[in-house]
């Protein structure tokens, strides 16, 4: 009997199209692995499996089956995006309980392209921070399950990582797709602002939020990327040589980044320059106001977003971020740091066509209850981990995540690919001649140990 767990979501989808599986079969055996991992990882808040089954049969008797990009493929859904008839609690006792009554648009993309959504993944609350814990669990790195497994989309990074699904659909606002899947072994990609649907909370934290899929394969990226965007996101025919940006330097004043990123970087940009590639190094003119600057958007998104909720009910460190927020809520709705940082960087991008740097500083700090500790601890520890995602959400620019190289405990490393707006696919080019070049491990193995 052949197994689909495991499988990317390009042969699921081929294998349901041509009736080789079946979507109930394909969704089953996911949610036989979830109910025996997810003890140990943490990815999800709430698995569906009543309603994925019967979901699936759905799609098994859709007359468009043939067609379907995404057929039976499992999904997870981070779990603050809309899903229709379950409650979206954003990873807090101080939201709602009350059921949804449609589907976020980008859920509602994926249903139609033929995608079964198994279950919400966990998140910190409010998706606040690069850690996820919380009311409703911790997600854990399945590659280190003493690790966090990052954030705010850990529970859908891990959910992937661990073989649970084959996709996830999570959001970034200062580095949530990024951090997780670089901590994680995973591909994703940070869309450009206006490429795929936001909507996300409330306001999109200043539009600096975007939504976006966390894969194991570039093929699996684009394939779901070209669904979520309702774009097609080609292979280019013809690879022109780019001219490739390496940094190794951190975004932010002050935070040092460990030998095996550096690493990574240096490595990736050989295996670039090999690839024909004009690879040379060159550091962005970042201010040295970028961390105020981050941290007085990061809080003030979660300032808008504590709107209306219940303060008792939130953990200490979102009271005290949204409460640090609530004073610069109006400056940076009426401020223009923000186009002052893109006048600032754009004509080091009219130099260099893509920047490649170090997804995180260092590896993810451990897992535990970060949420009970508190807020300046948290913004420390996030800021020494992951300084190099805030800029690119700052900007609205794409930016992705790609593995890369291993840590000394053998832990994934990552890179970091930045591109001008519209450039998403010819990041995704560069991420596919890193993938063939130095392919990785798409699963972790401590998920398969018992």
């Amino acid at each position: 009997m052949t197994s689909w767990v495991g499988r990317t979501a390009a042969e699921i989808a081929a294998a349901v199209r041509e009736r080789r599986a079946t979507p109930r079969e394909v969704v089953a055996e996911h949610l036989a692995r979830i109910e025996r991992l997810d003890g140990r990882i943490g990815a999800f808040r709430k698995v569906l499996a009543e309603s994925a089954l019967a979901a699936a049969d759905q799609v098994a008797g859709r007359t468009d089956l043939a067609e379907l990009p995404l057929a039976g493929v499992p999904v997870a859904v981070k779990d603050n995006l809309a899903v229709r008839g379950e409650s979206m609690l954003v990873g807090s006792a101080a939201t709602p309980d009350t059921p949804a009554e449609d589907d976020h648009v980008t859920v509602a993309r994926l249903r139609t392209a033929g995608a079964v959504v198994v279950g919400l993944t966990n998140v910190p609350e409010l998706c606040v921070f690069g850690t996820t814990e919380g009311a409703h669990g911790t997600a854990r790195n399945p590659w280190d399950t003493s690790r966090t497994a990052g954030g705010s989309s850990g529970g859908s990074a891990a959910a992937v990582a661990a073989g649970l699904v084959p996709l996830a659909l999570g959001n970034d606002g200062m580095g949530s797709l990024r951090i997780p899947a670089a901590n994680c072994g995973l591909v994703t990609l940070k869309p450009g602002r206006g490429v795929v649907p936001a909507g996300i909370g409330n306001g999109d934290w200043f539009g600096m939020a975007e939504n976006g899929p966390l894969a194991t394969t570039v093929e699996d990226l684009r394939l779901m990327l070209s669904v979520l965007a309702d774009a097609e996101f080609a292979t280019p025919e013809e690879r022109t040589p780019l001219r490739i940006a390496v940094a190794l330097r951190s975004p932010l004043a002050g935070v040092s980044v460990s030998e095996p990123y550096t690493t990574a970087v240096r490595q990736a940009a050989g295996a670039l320059a090999k690839a024909g590639h004009r690879v040379r190094r060159a550091e962005p003119p970042y201010p040295l106001s970028l961390g105020v600057t981050s941290l007085q958007h990061w809080t003030a998104g979660t300032a808008v977003d504590a709107e209306g909720l219940d303060p008792a009910r939130l953990v200490r460190r979102t009271r005290v971020h949204a409460g640090v927020g609530r004073r610069f809520v109006h400056s940076v709705r009426t401020g223009d740091r923000r186009e002052r940082l893109r006048a600032r960087l754009t004509p080091f991008f009219a130099e260099h066509d893509v920047l490649l740097t170090p997804a995180l500083a260092r590896r993810s700090p451990k897992a535990g209850p970060w949420h009970e500790r508190g807020w300046l601890r948290n913004v420390l520890a996030n800021t020494a981990y992951s300084p190099f995602t805030p800029p690119w959400n700052l900007t609205g620019w794409p930016a992705m995540s790609v593995p890369f190289g291993t840590l000394p405990s053998g832990a994934p490393c990552a890179v970091q690919l930045v591109g001008r707006p519209g450039t998403e696919e010819g990041l995704l080019a560069l991420a596919e001649q890193l993938e063939s070049r130095y392919p990785w491990q798409r699963t972790a193995p401590l998920a398969d140990q018992r």
